[in-house]
């Protein structure tokens, strides 16, 4: 009898999930914030847009050399790690193989199940440590051009959300007219991209769209009247 072939689906792209989310969130919510402030305080929107500019490239900037700086240093503590765990099994090879045979326990194996194994990886010394990485302390080889890519893609995804809140102000004249058109625009925005962030993380997707757009709403209306109140 013909059988369907089983099919795993997994997603493999939280990481590049979670620089988009990163970026998306604070490029929709900072600069909707801030032209949200400067709309409480002056009606000219050519000030407002230079403001919106200017904080969209420095924001993307340090967000980017944010997620760059934040690779780096897992790729650093992977390989400082990995030396650690090549010096011990050279060393304190006894050691390291009861701690073998302790994470194997650890997965309902008993001592004389784990023996077998223990021995098989005695005898390859970097698959010995590559399970040591993996299973000891819970860490994966990272990509090489991890680090450009989480850059690249944290400050495309803050550009990309900067320019939703700033849009309005880029087309219509007055400030009060593209405050209430960047209100409208951003919220949507939120709701939708929060919804497809629960989508893709697990989370409910529409608690995750109104969390998304009160958190971005409160941030813009905290700095509304913050700047009225001042001016």
């Amino acid at each position: 009898m013909p059988q369907t072939p089983h099919i795993e689906r997994h997603f493999a792209g939280s990481e590049t999930v979670r620089d988009i989310v990163i970026g998306m969130s604070d490029g929709l919510t900072v600069p909707f914030a801030l032209a949200a402030g400067l709309s409480g305080a002056i009606s000219t929107t050519s000030i407002i847009v230079t403001a919106g500019l200017a904080e969209i490239a420095a924001g993307s900037i340090a967000m980017g050399l944010g997620g760059y700086m934040a690779a780096r240093s897992d790729a650093e503590h992977y390989f400082s790690e990995r030396a650690r765990e090549e010096a011990e099994v050279r060393e304190k090879a006894d050691i390291e193989a009861d701690e073998v045979t302790q994470v194997l326990q650890s997965y309902g194996l008993t001592a004389e199940e784990s023996k077998p194994i223990v021995n098989a990886l005695r005898k390859r010394p970097r698959a010995w440590v590559d399970f040591m990485m993996r299973f000891e302390l819970g860490l994966e080889k990272p990509d090489a051009r991890r680090a450009v890519i989480s850059a690249g893609t944290i400050a495309g995804a803050y550009i990309a959300g900067g320019f939703v809140p700033l849009g309005p102000y880029l087309i219509l004249p007055t400030a009060s007219a593209a405050l209430t058109a960047s209100v409208i625009t951003t919220l949507s925005a939120l709701a939708v991209f929060g919804y497809i962030k629960g989508r893709f993380t697990g989370a409910p997707p529409l608690r995750s769209a109104i969390q998304t757009m009160l958190i971005g709403g409160l941030a813009a209306a905290a700095a509304f009247m913050i700047a009225r109140a001042i001016s």
